[in-house]
């Protein structure tokens, strides 16, 4: 894929829209982890190092159109400005007469914030008169928006057709890296799917037939594997009308020569949200009223072996419970295995990020990936509506 970039444009001088996704958890005005805060500066920087001025866009949660406290990006913007070092104004709208204003008057090397685009309905909807505004704002349009960009909204494809487009060096390196360790990677890959439900992931799945030597399956969509098998599951989560799927990708796997991991021995509870150990079993063992909540170490292991294992992996979903202290075990032995084994990994955003940014291992892996459904959707060969936009 060949995407036009920010150094593919005249910057030089120019007043840039940066469209960045600054949608990060956070609390009673303390932001949470900053990831994705931290991984624009890159874009930030060369913008400021060609005498830009930036108007920084983003979107934060699911206000549904209408203004919220709680999903304004103002103690978002404080956080980034403290962090990069450099002064980041804040304004209370994203369109309007004072947005504009303040974007007309901006200096080289002045940057502002704008509030979240989704107080108006009109940017998830893509609608062009509020893309038309928000490219008034400015001469150029950047897009370092990667968790955005598999949206069809106003902010990630409707202001390319009003201004010069291209994608930021986070937005690059994101799509780079991880479409060379699909085409090009170290081998024998190794693709770790887990996450809640089969549905989401199918796609993905079918494309990494095409790449993977091994697929281990995990999370709570193990289950409908399992429950494809005939196995015993008791009361955890499943989809019963996603059996037939898992039995072709189980089938699909054996004609291509793919070796398929699905769990052999489990940690069972008889609640999904106790805090203490669940008890290790083989499938035989499940009870009617056990949930499974994590794989075991057999399972594990056979994923990677840190001591026989030279290839690389990709990673999308934790496998089991893992918000869950008691249920992360599995989660956990499979990053120290492939830290220990050398391996190059990328870590596919969302909860398997947040995952390894909370148990302190971001800088153990390759790459971690800044978006979870953009990733999943770029692994699963789909075309991404953001990404479509700025291509050469």
């Amino acid at each position: 894929m060949k995407l036009r970039t920010v150094r593919d444009l005249d910057v030089k001088n120019k007043r840039v829209l940066l469209r960045v996704d600054y949608n990060v958890p956070i609390s009673d005005g303390i932001v949470g982890d900053p990831l994705r805060i931290r991984a624009s500066f890159d874009t930030i920087r060369y913008l400021l190092s060609k005498n830009c001025s930036i108007v920084l866009i983003s979107h934060m949660g699911r206000p549904k159109g209408k203004k919220a406290k709680e999903f304004s990006l103002c103690h978002v913007a404080q956080k980034a400005s403290t962090m990069l070092g450099h002064h980041i104004g804040f304004v209370e709208d994203c369109i309007g007469r004072g947005a504009a204003a303040r974007a007309a008057h901006l200096k080289p090397g002045e940057i502002i914030m704008l509030e979240n685009l989704r107080f108006h309905k009109e940017e998830e909807a893509n609608d062009p008169k509020f893309a038309k505004e928000l490219a008034e704002l400015a001469d150029v349009y950047i897009d370092d928006a990667f968790a955005a960009v598999h949206r069809a909204h106003a902010s990630t494809v409707g202001v390319t057709k009003y201004l010069p487009a291209a994608a930021g060096l986070l937005v690059e390196r994101e799509v780079k890296t991880i479409t060379e360790a699909l085409e090009h990677p170290a081998k024998p890959l190794v693709a770790v799917v887990g996450g809640a439900k089969v549905s989401t992931k199918i796609d993905t799945l079918n494309n990494l037939m095409k790449y993977a030597d091994k697929i281990a399956i995990g999370g709570a969509m193990a289950n409908t594997f399992l429950a494809a098998q005939g196995k015993k599951i008791g009361k955890s989560k499943h989809e019963a009308d996603r059996v037939k799927d898992a039995k072709k990708i189980i089938a699909s796997a054996k004609r291509e020569g793919v070796e398929l991991v699905i769990p052999t021995d489990v940690i069972v509870a008889k609640s999904l949200t106790q805090t203490k150990l669940g008890r290790l079993t083989d499938l035989n063992n499940v009870e009617a009223d056990d949930y499974i909540v994590d794989l075991g170490p057999k399972t594990v292991a056979a994923i990677l072996n840190p001591l026989d294992f030279h290839g690389s992996v990709i990673w999308n979903g934790p496998l089991g419970v893992a918000e869950i202290p008691a249920f992360a075990h599995a989660s956990l032995s499979l990053a120290h295995n492939i830290i220990e084994s050398g391996a190059k990994c990328i870590i596919g955003g969302g909860d398997t990020a947040a995952f390894v940014d909370d148990a302190g291992l971001h800088d153990k892996f390759a790459w971690v990936s800044t978006g979870g459904g953009a990733s999943l959707e770029l692994m699963s060969g789909q075309k991404l509506p953001g990404l479509k936009a700025l291509q050469d």
